[in-house]
């Protein structure tokens, strides 16, 4: 009873020192002080335009 307590005890310390590097290497990676906002990239117009419709099937054009 008392290995299988210290090797769950073992396995526990391993998996959270595992979940905080992933945390940390993961924060380290991205851009943590930008906030959201509603200002537009620059280069775009506006709305998206609609795509012209797609086959309704292969080599069969759609009829209008």
């Amino acid at each position: 009873m008392r290995n299988r307590r210290t090797a769950v005890f073992i396995f526990a310390v391993v998996l959270a020192v595992v979940i905080a590097a992933a945390f940390i290497t993961t924060l380290h990676g991205v851009d943590t002080t930008r906030v959201a906002n509603n200002e537009s990239p620059p280069g775009v117009t506006g709305l998206s335009q609609p795509h012209a419709p797609l086959d309704s099937a292969p080599g069969r054009a759609v009829q209008n």
